[in-house]
């Protein structure tokens, strides 16, 4: 029994008690660590990783951050869609020469999603792949982006261009570092444990917090057992998520990824419905799984169609070479790829979907 599986498992203290998911693939396995208290666990990591030195790349700072029991650097980091960039990673990259890192090092990503993919990405590129353990401190992290090793930059043509693989030596989701979100923040995670009802997970709606991240990440985890580089099932991952980018990228990022997730999950309902994939019952539930946890079952009203479509065309997950488009879509046998959807009928939908402003500017928003 490792150090780290016995102070989780039988130890006293702030660390006992909390969820324990484990990924494995084919060539990596790694634990993430749910609940209060799990980045306490960062030193015990470390320790078994057998790393001399760290780079920790946070904007947090003491007594939210532990001394990782190594000695390390503290690298500032750029948070936010809009630095979601390559310069972003190779500032990264710099700093972990300035901070001494070898291949026998590692790296600390604690902070959101865009950090995680981020600093994920700088950790594959840096001597050609350095440790990486993440952090996250946002709900969408810890249900998503800190999970499965995929890492990606932005560029201004899309969302997620320019990425690689490379999975983290441990992900801990302390849920400590939720308590202090905007009801916003929290909104953006609760998009994709929405979407995860129509992917395997079902309905998340009556557990706890703690519980909708642990189902969330033994979801991910199952699927990328089976498939960790997108060759197969790792496609439903992407339920709801071609038309999310599109509205992020239309938007300039003023719709956060959950946010626009959710927009893309009632799409993915509607579209499934006039493919005749299912009834008239499962597409409602789509929209009312959505709007049951506040979130945003329109699109932005001042986005036309046809922006929308070619910003799909665009999308990694969305091009179909000369077909149409493909989406992961609801259906009799549950969600799968759907492919050559013609894009009249795409467009036709998306006039249908109900129109409005962002989810900042909408009546009751924090």
């Amino acid at each position: 029994m490792s150090a780290i599986r016995s102070r989780v498992e039988v130890g006293g203290g702030a660390e006992s008690g909390l969820s324990r998911v484990d990924v494995t693939s084919k060539d990596h396995h790694y634990a993430v660590h749910v609940g209060p208290g799990a980045r306490r666990l960062l030193p015990a990591v470390l320790e078994e990783l057998g790393v001399g030195r760290v780079a920790v790349v946070t904007a947090v700072r003491e007594p939210r951050l532990p001394d990782p029991g190594v000695p390390f650097t503290v690298v500032p980091v750029a948070d936010g869609e809009h630095h979601k960039t390559l310069a972003t990673v190779e500032t990264y990259c710099r700093a972990f020469v300035a901070a001494g890192l070898t291949r026998a090092d590692a790296v600390v990503a604690c902070g959101g999603g865009t950090t995680t993919d981020t600093v994920g990405l700088a950790a594959a590129l840096y001597h050609r792949g350095i440790k990486v353990v993440h952090l996250p401190t946002t709900l969408l992290a810890q249900v998503d982006a800190s999970v499965g090793g995929k890492t990606a930059v932005n560029l201004p043509e899309g969302k997620n261009l320019v990425g690689a693989y490379w999975q983290p030596s441990a992900v801990l989701c302390d849920t400590d570092f939720l308590h202090g979100l905007s009801r916003r923040e929290l909104l953006s995670g609760y998009g994709e444990i929405a979407r995860c009802a129509f992917i395997g997970a079902g309905d998340l709606r009556g557990l706890g917090l703690r519980e909708q991240i642990v189902a969330s990440v033994r979801l991910k985890a199952s699927v990328v057992a089976r498939d960790e580089r997108d060759q197969g099932v790792r496609h439903l991952l992407n339920y709801g998520h071609t038309l999310a980018h599109a509205v992020e990228r239309a938007t300039d990022y003023t719709w956060r990824h959950g946010e626009a997730v959710a927009a893309g999950t009632v799409f993915a309902g509607l579209l499934a419905g006039r493919l005749g994939r299912i009834g008239t019952d499962r597409v409602t539930l789509h929209r009312e799984m959505v709007e049951s946890f506040g979130l945003p079952t329109w699109r932005p009203a001042d986005v036309p169609v046809p922006v929308l479509v070619e910003l799909m065309r665009r999308d990694k997950k969305g091009r179909d070479t000369d077909t149409g488009l493909t989406f992961v879509l609801d259906g009799p046998d549950g969600a799968e790829l759907v492919t050559g959807v013609d894009e009249r009928l795409v467009a036709s939908v998306l006039a249908d979907l109900p129109t409005g402003p962002a989810p900042a500017a909408a009546p009751g928003a924090p």
